[in-house]
């Protein structure tokens, strides 16, 4: 366990310095630069913040400078937010946008489970064209447009919630429905078919056959290997959910990271574009990093090979 962890650290070192590596010269690649844009600055001004920040230098210059930074973690300052750095503005706005994403996929993985689950037991049955219904509704439909149309329904229509704002538990109900439904169609249609398949294999039969509960077997035997490759998409799918929050903070108001990662690009703000990126980045190889080991965990009889 120890050499494979290892292994896997080293990796995780080599995946963030390629992102890195390659965020940096794409945008850079960009014509212009953040200051470009700022037509009232007289000339002397915009060379002398391209100076302090080191904008004046040959790019492979820039670039072994925020390397250098970055093994310190030190994310360097926004160029747009005066006197403001990016860890900062990291630790001010994540907690937001990481209640809103860890909401979304607590709902999202426990309804779709459960949903997943009573379609594959009523097989053929109301529950099992409901799921259907729901997966394909949360496969076709963005979760912008869900978004929309909560806020109309139970806003406008209804008024029993909030349709934007941040800070109650109010708040929370439609952006989090918005943007773990997805989640929950995608965990419910994988769940339905794994234990689908699996309750058709023989050594269910063979449990029957040796007169073992259906409740012991479905818990036992059923979800126990159906719920496997639910655990092994979950990783990225949570990182995933946790970065297209940027939309839907917009649509609601919610102060957390989607405003500044779309204002940095807009903006060319350099820094922030490379520390939320490299920020989510980090996020998605740490959960599949969880996940590998998770597997282990829920499977004993997967070995981990060093």
């Amino acid at each position: 366990m120890g050499k494979y962890i290892t292994k896997r650290l080293i990796y995780m070192v080599i995946s963030i310095w390629l992102i890195a590596t390659v965020t940096f010269f794409l945008m850079h690649a960009i014509p212009g630069d953040p200051f470009t844009d700022s037509k009232k600055l007289p000339p002397e001004i915009m060379e002398n913040l391209k100076r302090k920040y080191n904008l004046d230098k040959p790019l492979i210059v820039q670039y072994f400078l925020y390397l250098k930074n970055l093994a310190k973690g030190d994310l360097g300052i926004s160029l747009r937010y005066k006197n403001r750095t990016v860890n900062g503005i990291l630790f001010s706005a994540f907690p937001n946008s990481a209640k809103l994403g860890l909401a979304a996929v607590g709902v999202g993985v426990t309804l779709g489970l459960t949903l997943g689950i009573i379609a594959a037991l009523n097989n053929k049955g109301f529950f099992d064209y409901f799921a259907i219904l729901v997966a394909v509704i949360g496969v076709s439909v963005p979760s912008f447009v869900l978004a929309g149309m909560f806020q109309y329904w139970f806003g406008v229509q209804l008024e029993i919630l909030p349709v934007a704002g941040w800070g109650k538990l109010k708040f929370m109900i439609l952006p989090v429905f918005a943007l773990g439904f997805r989640l929950i169609a995608f965990q419910a249609r994988l769940m339905r078919t794994n234990m689908i398949e699996i309750m058709g294999q023989d050594y269910i039969k063979t449990a029957k056959a040796k007169g073992l509960s259906k409740p012991a077997i479905v818990v036992k035997h059923v979800i126990r290997n159906a719920i496997l490759p639910v655990i092994t998409v979950l990783g990225p799918l949570t990182a995933a959910i946790m970065t297209g929050s940027f939309v839907i903070e917009s649509i609601f108001g919610i102060p957390g990271m989607g405003k500044y990662f779309v204002d940095a690009i807009n903006q060319r703000d350099y820094t922030l574009i490379l520390g939320t990126t490299l920020f989510y980045a980090t996020l998605l190889i740490m959960m599949v990093f969880v996940v590998d080991i998770l597997y282990g965990i829920v499977d004993p009889r997967i070995r981990i090979d060093e």
